[in-house]
C-alpha cells in the first residue's frame, strides 16, 4: 500500500494511503497522538486492500492513475483529472475542542448523494443537515457514506456521533465535523455514480447475495400468543389459496419469555412444544412440517448483548475512549407501532457471557429448522448512556456501531455453522451493513416515506432493502411486491391477503404470481449488485445521471436493467429513450411525465394493478412459471419477454446458481446472453455449472412487439 506523507505547516503530516487506483485513505499523522483506527476497520468491516509497496514521498503531489493530486502545507487537498478540479478539501485538522473538522468544496452545478436512510424526503442532498446517530424511525440506517455528480465520494471512517452538512449554508462547502477522534476518510473516484458505488463497496464489503428463496415472498406472523398449529395451518392456506409463499415468520411469542434478550431462550413450551421422542426438525414437528409443504422458518430477535467481547477476543487489544453525554431516546411521529420496548432504557450487562458468541446460543434453534433471523430495532436502535462495553468504548462511539457487530456476528454465525447463505434481515445498521444483511425500514409500515428511505439507501451502496408491505389499497401491493425482497408483516392485525376482501385478494394473488414469474429476472440483479456493487433498485439520478429531471425523484426507480417502476404517485416520468407501458404494451418515446389519473383504465379490467410498470425498449427479461415457492418447479423452460427497441433488437442476461452455497463464488454458476433480432431468439451460455443444473433446458420468445 503506497503511502505519501506531506509535511504541514503544524507538528503533523498528511498521510494519504493508496488503496487502489481509485481510492485513498487520508488522515493526519502526528508525533503527540498516534493513528487510531475506527471500529470499522478495527473489527474488519471495511477491508481495505494494500495495492503496491509502501513508499513514502514529501513532495507536495503525486499522480495516481489519470488524477493529479496537490496538498498545500495548510492541508488543502485538490484532485484533477485532465485539468479539470473534481474535488478540493479546502480544511482538514483537528478541533481544537477535540475531534475533527473537515470541508469540502462545491461547484454550482454539483449534486450530493448518499448519507443512507436518515432522511425521507429527499435523495439530493444539498441544502441538508444530516446528523450520523442512528435513531429509531428518525435515522434506522445512517452511513457516513457520500458522492458527488462530479466524480468523487467519501466514506467518514468513524463510528462516534458526528454531522455532515452538505451546503445547507448556501457557501458551496460540506463540512464534516465530529466531536471525538481523528480525521480518516476514504476518498474515492470514477467517472460516474456507478463507478463510485463499485469503489465504495468493494471497500466496505458487496452487497450480500441472500439464497434464492429470500427473494421471493415473507408472511410474518401475528404474534400473539399464536401456536405451532395456528403457524401451520396459515402456512397451509397460503398453498389452499394458491399464493406464492417461501417464508414464514414468528415475532417474539415463539419463546417461552416474551421479548427475551439473553442468551438462554428457548421455545414456547406450551405453544411450540416438541415432544421429547421426536427430533425437533424431523418428521411430524412443526418446523419440519413447515419445509415438507415448501417453507422457510423465520425467527424474531433482540438483544441487549455486549458484541464487542467477542470481537476483542478474536483480537485481544481492546481500547479506551472519553465518555460524553448522550443523546436521548425519543419518540417520532411517524412511528406507527410506538412500541413500548423502544422507550430507552438504563442497563448492566447480566446477559454477555464471556469468551462466548452470540450465536452460539442459536446454533440449536437453527438444527431445529430456522432459516432465518430478523433483528429487530429493539435494542439495537436504544442508546445506553451508561453502558460500560468491554472494549472501553462510550456509547458516543459504540451505538453506531453496535448493528455491524450484531449483524456481522450473525451473518458469519450462521454461515460457520451450517455452510449455508444467511437470510438475516435487520431494521438497523450503518456503513457497511449491506455485506451481512437484508434490511427493512422498521416500524413505519409502507408508504412513500419508507420508500424514499430504501432510495437513500440504495444510493449508500445497500441493495437488499424492503419494507413492511401496505397491504390496504393496490398501491401499496404494487410498491411492496416490486422491491429488492418482499415481506408482509401480521405482528398485532390480521393482514392475512385472505381477510382483506375479494379486492384486495386479486390485487395480492395477481402481484404475488407476477414477482414469481419475475423471480429469475430479480435473482439477476441480485447477482448483479454482489458483483458490482450497482443496486437492484436504482434510484433515478443513479440509472439516469445526465438527466437533471431525475436529479430528486423520491416515488419511482429502475429495478435492475430492464423494469422503470412508480409507487404512490400520479405520474411516472420516462427518461430519454423508448419505454414500453408493462400493462397496455403501448410505446412511449421519453423525455415527458405521463399522468396516472386512474391506473385502472390501464389495465382495462385485465389486471388489479396498482401502480405504473415500464419496460425500457431493447430489453429482453427471463421468466419463470407460476410457482408456489421459490424452487417449486426446475427452470427446465425459460421464457423470455421481449420489449425490441425500434431496430427490432433486445437483450437480457440469466444468472443461476444453487441458490443456497457460496460455490458460486467459485465458479458454479450459469450465465446466458439472449439477443432477439427481428423476431428471432438467440442464446449463448457464459458460464454453464452448478449442482442442480437443467440437464435439458428450453428457451421460449414471448413477444410485446
Amino acid at each position: 500500500m503506497s503511502t505519501h506523507l506531506f509535511p504541514l505547516n503544524v507538528p503533523a503530516k498528511l498521510r494519504l494511503d493508496i488503496i487502489s487506483s481509485r481510492c485513498v485513505r487520508v488522515r493526519l499523522e502526528s508525533p503527540n497522538e498516534p493513528l487510531s483506527e475506527s471500529g470499522l476497520t478495527r473489527y474488519g468491516i471495511l477491508k481495505p486492500t494494500p495495492q503496491g509497496n509502501p513508499t513514502c514521498h514529501e513532495s507536495g503531489s503525486f499522480t495516481l492513475e489519470n488524477y493529479d493530486f496537490n496538498i498545500t502545507p495548510d492541508a488543502q487537498i485538490t484532485i484533477s483529472k485532465n485539468g479539470r478540479e473534481i474535488v478540493k478539501i479546502s480544511e482538514f485538522g483537528t478541533r481544537e475542542k477535540g475531534g475533527f473538522k473537515i470541508v469540502f468544496g462545491l461547484n454550482d452545478d454539483e449534486r450530493i448523494y448518499g448519507l443512507g436512510d436518515e432522511n425521507r424526503e429527499r435523495l439530493q442532498k444539498r441544502g441538508h443537515r444530516a446528523e450520523m446517530i442512528l435513531r429509531n424511525v428518525a435515522s434506522y440506517i445512517p452511513i457516513p457514506y457520500f458522492m458527488s455528480s462530479n466524480g468523487w465520494g467519501t466514506l467518514v471512517n468513524s463510528t462516534c456521533y458526528h454531522i455532515i452538512d452538505v451546503d445547507s449554508k448556501h457557501d458551496n462547502t460540506i463540512l464534516v465535523e465530529c466531536a471525538y477522534g481523528q480525521p480518516d476518510i476514504y476518498l474515492f473516484l470514477a467517472d460516474k455514480m456507478t463507478g463510485l458505488l463499485g469503489e465504495y463497496t468493494a471497500l466496505s464489503g458487496r452487497p450480500a447475495l441472500l439464497p434464492r428463496w429470500a427473494y421471493g415472498f415473507t408472511f410474518v406472523c401475528d404474534e400473539r400468543e399464536v401456536r405451532a398449529r395456528d403457524v401451520l395451518y396459515e402456512a397451509f392456506e397460503f398453498r389452499r389459496q394458491k399464493l406464492p409463499c417461501d417464508v414464514i415468520g414468528l415475532e417474539p411469542d415463539w419463546m417461552e419469555k416474551h421479548y427475551d434478550y439473553s442468551v438462554d431462550k428457548k421455545w414456547s413450551e406450551k405453544r411450540f412444544h416438541v415432544p421429547f421422542w421426536l427430533k425437533p426438525n424431523g418428521n411430524g414437528t412443526f418446523a419440519g412440517t413447515l419445509h415438507k409443504m415448501g417453507f422457510r422458518l423465520s425467527l424474531w430477535l433482540c438483544t441487549d448483548y455486549d458484541f464487542s467481547e467477542y470481537e476483542e477476543q478474536l483480537l485481544k487489544d481492546p481500547n479506551e475512549a472519553e465518555k460524553p453525554e448522550a443523546p436521548k431516546t425519543e419518540r417520532s411521529a411517524d412511528d406507527l407501532i410506538q412500541d413500548p420496548h423502544f422507550a430507552g432504557a438504563i442497563r448492566s450487562d447480566t446477559i454477555t457471557k464471556p469468551g462466548e458468541p452470540w450465536f452460539k446460543h442459536l446454533e440449536k434453534f437453527v438444527d431445529h429448522g430456522a432459516d432465518a433471523f430478523k433483528l429487530d430495532g429493539s435494542n439495537q436502535v436504544n442508546f445506553h448512556p451508561d453502558r460500560k462495553w468491554f472494549n472501553g468504548m462510550e456509547d458516543w462511539e459504540m451505538h453506531n456501531l453496535y448493528p455491524m457487530l450484531y449483524n456481522k456476528q450473525m451473518a458469519n454465525g450462521f454461515i460457520n455453522h451450517t455452510g449455508r447463505r444467511p437470510m438475516i434481515y435487520s431494521a438497523g445498521g450503518y456503513a457497511g451493513i449491506q455485506q451481512y444483511s437484508a434490511t427493512w425500514t422498521g416500524d413505519t409500515g409502507g408508504g412513500a416515506k419508507p420508500l424514499a428511505g430504501l432510495l437513500n439507501l440504495a444510493l449508500s451502496g445497500h441493495s437488499n432493502g424492503t419494507c413492511d408491505m401496505q397491504i390496504w389499497d393496490r398501491q401499496g401491493i404494487h410498491s411492496g411486491f416490486l422491491l429488492p425482497w418482499s415481506q408482509l408483516l401480521g405482528w398485532h392485525m390480521y393482514t392475512q391477503p385472505w381477510f382483506q376482501g375479494p379486492d384486495i385478494l386479486e390485487a395480492f394473488t395477481f402481484y404475488a404470481k407476477l414477482r414469481y414469474r419475475l423471480l429469475p429476472y430479480i435473482y439477476t440483479a441480485a447477482w448483479t449488485a454482489n458483483h458490482t456493487g450497482i443496486p437492484m433498485m436504482r434510484p433515478m439520478p443513479l440509472a439516469f445521471p445526465n438527466d437533471r429531471n431525475c436529479d430528486n425523484i423520491v416515488n419511482q426507480y429502475m429495478l435492475g436493467d430492464a423494469l422503470l417502476v412508480a409507487s404512490f404517485t400520479n405520474s411516472i416520468y420516462l427518461p430519454e429513450g423508448q419505454w414500453i407501458n408493462y400493462w397496455t404494451k403501448k410505446t412511449y418515446a421519453g423525455g415527458q411525465t405521463i399522468a396516472v389519473e386512474n391506473i385502472a383504465d390501464w389495465a382495462k379490467g385485465k389486471f388489479p394493478v396498482g401502480g405504473p410498470l415500464f419496460v425500457k425498449c431493447g430489453s429482453l427479461i427471463p421468466t419463470a412459471p407460476d410457482m408456489l415457492f421459490s424452487n417449486e418447479k426446475p427452470l427446465d423452460c425459460v421464457a423470455w419477454e421481449e420489449y425490441p427497441d425500434e431496430k427490432g433488437f433486445a437483450e437480457g442476461y440469466l444468472y443461476e446458481d444453487d441458490g443456497t452455497t457460496f460455490e458460486y463464488r467459485d465458479g458454479a454458476y450459469s450465465l446466458i446472453h439472449a439477443s432477439t433480432k427481428d423476431g428471432q431468439l438467440f442464446t449463448k451460455s457464459i458460464k454453464n455449472n452448478y449442482d442442480g443444473i437443467p440437464e435439458n433446458r428450453t428457451h421460449l420468445l414471448e413477444s410485446f412487439n
